[in-house]
């Protein structure tokens, strides 16, 4: 049981906890050192596991990255400041930076990282298995990568939503009325 906790994440087989004192706590499996928070961290505000890496962004607008980085994930870009939020997928990254604008890393062998061309005034960002989504300021959802299942296909008409999620291979995304629209895979009927 960890007390005190003030954010949680969790991706493959462990969880990360954000502390009130802006520290780090990690369990579960440890395969790739995802769990073994680097020494000095301090200072975090929000954290985000992906499959077997994590990411934690500072009070300062920086991230830090630890874990597998067989795919860059854990590779942060140089110069990377102004970060506003994060989202860990599989093995890629996305930074929504201060300014609306986003940033993304690692595997991009379904076109994950590829941040369309113009996209700007983002509010939200959250990274699925091999594909991802931004939510902009005007309600609207935006998404690429990975489309196999439809996971990437908005659905057209989706208007007024305040927050996104994406899972492996399904999206979700909560509309200001309280309504909760899903698309993507649904063997499981997610």
């Amino acid at each position: 049981v960890v007390s005190e906790a003030v954010a949680v994440s969790a991706g493959g087989s462990r969880c990360l906890a954000l502390k009130p004192d802006g520290s780090v706590i990690g369990w579960g499996g440890n395969d790739h050192r995802q769990t073994n928070i680097p020494g000095g961290l301090s200072q975090v505000r929000a954290v985000a596991a992906g499959r077997n890496f994590s990411l934690a962004l500072r009070k300062d607008g920086t991230v830090a990255a630890w874990g597998n980085n067989d795919y860059g994930q854990t590779k942060v870009p140089d110069g990377l400041a102004g970060v506003k939020a994060i989202s860990a997928g599989y093995h890629h990254s996305i930074a929504l930076l201060e300014n609306g604008r986003v940033v993304a890393w690692g595997n991009n062998h379904n076109g994950q990282t590829d941040v369309p061309e113009g996209l700007e005034e983002v509010i939200a960002v959250s990274a699925g298995g091999w594909f991802s989504l931004a939510l902009k300021a005007n309600g609207e959802v935006v998404a690429w990568g990975n489309n196999d299942w439809g996971q990437a296909s908005v659905p057209h008409g989706l208007t007024n939503v305040t927050m996104i999620a994406a899972g492996d291979e399904h999206s979700l995304a909560l509309k200001s009325d309280g309504t909760v629209v899903g698309w993507g895979l649904n063997f499981y009927c997610q």
